[in-house]
């Protein structure tokens, strides 16, 4: 019973993670309407001169979480990984992917390898924080969450 209270919940944040991935703006593509908010509620969005074709398969991976089919979602971040490798986004998304499948080290490293290439954007960086630390905290190294956490804290001051 507890494991099918954990799966949903983790479902429940997966789907609003991939559902929410980033919201349209001028440049991107009509009737691409994918949302995300940090808990500050500021949007996480796809710089505007993410390509049509990266879009597109973040949509589909979208698509795909809320049909439950994480191995599409999984790999349609991997192939807009392939043609943006630089997109800081995408790999921020692809580290929440991997902290609701319970690859903790992974997702602490893809959130760590999105800060370093980000260019500035504060609200990224304090949201791969936030992954940094959940996965820290699930692995039980209180000690590197709260050190992950104090990085948030810096971020949304």
């Amino acid at each position: 019973m507890k494991r099918q209270v954990q799966k949903r919940l983790g479902m429940t944040l997966l789907l609003a993670v991939l559902l929410t991935a980033c919201t349209s703006t001028s440049k991107q593509p009509e009737g691409f309407e994918v949302e995300t908010e940090t808990p500050s509620g500021v949007q996480i969005r796809p710089t505007p001169d993410t390509s049509k074709a990266a879009l597109a398969l973040l949509s589909k991976a979208r698509s795909a979480a809320k049909a439950g089919k994480l191995d599409v979602a999984e790999s349609q971040l991997e192939r807009a990984l392939r043609i943006e490798p630089r997109n800081a986004v995408l790999w921020h998304y692809m580290a929440k992917l991997r902290l609701y499948q319970g690859r903790l080290e992974q997702a602490a490293g893809l959130a760590a390898k999105s800060n370093s290439l980000d260019k500035g954007d504060r609200q990224l960086r304090a949201d791969n924080w936030r992954i940094i630390a959940h996965a820290r905290y699930q692995k039980g190294d209180r000690a590197g969450a709260d050190a992950a956490q104090q990085q948030v804290d810096k971020l949304t001051r």
